[in-house]
C-alpha cells in the first residue's frame, strides 16, 4: 500500500495550506476516488481515521483525507489545535470551498491518473462534515456517491439565539472548552455572520432535496450530539437514500482520541464495510 502523509495542498482562497493524507495500492489501475472530511473539533488523524484509510485502500479505492485549512491544525502539528487563532476564523464557506480545492487539485493531478477513475467520485463527512459533504455534492455534479456518518442535517438549529447571540456579537468572539485538551477554542462572529450571508446555500435539507448523486446515510442509534432524527429527517428529504441506524453506536463511531488499538473499534469497522460496498455495488 502506498501511504503518504502531511501533503500540502494550496488553497485557491486564502494563504493556509490543505494538509492532506493518500492512501492507495499503487498498481497502475483507476480506482474510485474516496475523499474523507472530518467535523467540527477534528482532524484527519483524529481516532482510529488512518486505520479506516487504510481499510479503504485495501479494497481497491483510493482514498484521500484531509485537514481543513482553518480547524486548528498546523503543516508542523496537524494534530490538535495549536493554531487557535485560525480555528476562530473558520466557517463553513472556507470548509466548502477547502474541498472543492482538494477535489480540483486531486482529479487534475498527472502523478495520479492511472490511480483514479475520476468518473467514479464519493464524499464522506462525519458529523459537521457530513452537512459540508451533502453540499459540495449537491453543487458538484462530478460527485457519484455522498456518505454521512453521523452527519448533521441542520446548521442553524446549533447557532446561539437571544441574548446568547447578542453576548457573542458585542463581544466578537465567544469560546468553548475542549474537554480533552483544556484549550478555549474561540469562535470569532464573523462565524455567523458568514452564515447568515449564505443561509440558503448552507441549509442542508436544501443541498439533500437537489442531490443526483447516490446518497448514503449512517447514524448511530446511541448518538447523543447529533441525535438520530437528523439522520431520519434527511432520508425523509431525499427517499431515495439508503438509511442505516448501527445499534448501540454512539457519535464518534466508537472511536476515542488517542486511539491505541491496531484494529478499529466495532461499530467504525460496521460503517467502514457498509461504506465500501455502497461505493463498489453497480
Amino acid at each position: 500500500m502506498h501511504i503518504t502523509r502531511n501533503i500540502t495542498v494550496k488553497s485557491s482562497h486564502h494563504a493556509k495550506p490543505i494538509v492532506t493524507d493518500l492512501f492507495y495500492k499503487q498498481n497502475n489501475t483507476k480506482k474510485p476516488l474516496v475523499i474523507f472530511c472530518h467535523g467540527y473539533k477534528g482532524y484527519k488523524d483524529w481516532g482510529a481515521w488512518n486505520i479506516a484509510a487504510e481499510e479503504f485502500a485495501n479494497a481497491n479505492l483510493f482514498f484521500l483525507k484531509f485537514n481543513f485549512s482553518h480547524n486548528g491544525g498546523t503543516l508542523e502539528n496537524p494534530i490538535d489545535f495549536p493554531d487557535l487563532e485560525a480555528f476562530g476564523e473558520n466557517n463553513f464557506i472556507k470548509e466548502l470551498n477547502d474541498l472543492e480545492d482538494i477535489i480540483n487539485w486531486i482529479t487534475s493531478n498527472y502523478d495520479f491518473k492511472n490511480e483514479i477513475d475520476i468518473e467514479n467520485s464519493t464524499l464522506i463527512g462525519h458529523s459537521r462534515g457530513g452537512g459540508i459533504v451533502t453540499i459540495k455534492a449537491s453543487e458538484n455534479k462530478k460527485i457519484t456517491n455522498v456518505i454521512s456518518w453521523a452527519g448533521v442535517s441542520d446548521y442553524g438549529i446549533r447557532l446561539p439565539k437571544g441574548e446568547q447571540l447578542e453576548g457573542w456579537k458585542k463581544q466578537g468572539v465567544s469560546y468553548i472548552l475542549n474537554g480533552r485538551t483544556l484549550q478555549k477554542m474561540p469562535h470569532l462572529y464573523q462565524f455567523y455572520q458568514n452564515f447568515k450571508d449564505n443561509e440558503e446555500r448552507l441549509t442542508i435539507k436544501n443541498a439533500v432535496q437537489k442531490l443526483t448523486s447516490k446518497h448514503l446515510i449512517i447514524h448511530g442509534e446511541n448518538d447523543e450530539v447529533v441525535l438520530p432524527v437528523e439522520a431520519k429527517n434527511m432520508h425523509t428529504w431525499n427517499p431515495k437514500s439508503e438509511l442505516v441506524f448501527v445499534d448501540g453506536m454512539n457519535h464518534p463511531l466508537g472511536c476515542t482520541q488517542p486511539w491505541n488499538n491496531s484494529k478499529m473499534p466495532f461499530h467504525l469497522e460496521k460503517v467502514v464495510k457498509k461504506s465500501i460496498g455502497f461505493i463498489l455495488q453497480k
